[in-house]
């Protein structure tokens, strides 16, 4: 049932990657800020991680990779290494695993392994937002959400 709504986040995201032109990937809206690159980045390499983390039960420790050295096409290939392997997880884990607690690091919630997938999707949509508003403050319109 998760598949679906996963797959139209990752496209959508997808999207908004594409939609940035390559020499505005450095652009950061505040000194603080990740840059539109490490936004994407960031998004792909936690899908991933995150999925491991705490929808399998890997012990995993974050190495993300340097996204102010990568091209465009090599952030657009974080991304989709990212998503397929979460779109491999769904179709291959065991309810039983999904069944599992887990205790969620930041908060200390405990939660189901398959509810841990709504976090590795809302957690995407969170950065992805962000992605948004650099798109706009550039002066590019953002892809449109459908649903």
């Amino acid at each position: 049932m998760y598949l679906q709504v996963w797959q139209e986040a990752a496209d959508h995201c997808m999207e908004v990657a594409k939609a940035m032109p390559q020499e505005l990937y450095s652009y950061r809206p505040t000194e603080i800020s990740k840059s539109f690159a490490e936004q994407m980045v960031h998004i792909g390499y936690t899908a991933e991680l995150l999925t491991q983390r705490y929808v399998e039960g890997i012990e995993v420790k974050p190495n993300t990779p340097d996204a102010s050295k990568m091209t465009k096409a090599e952030v657009l290939k974080v991304l989709e290494r990212g998503f397929d392997y979460v779109t491999n997880v769904i179709h291959s884990i065991d309810q039983e695993k999904l069944d599992e607690a887990c205790t969620m690091y930041h908060s200390g919630n405990t939660v189901s392994r398959a509810f841990a997938f709504f976090y590795v999707q809302d957690h995407m949509t969170n950065h992805r937002a962000k992605a948004n508003l650099y798109l706009r403050m550039n002066g590019i319109d953002p892809p449109e959400y459908t649903w």
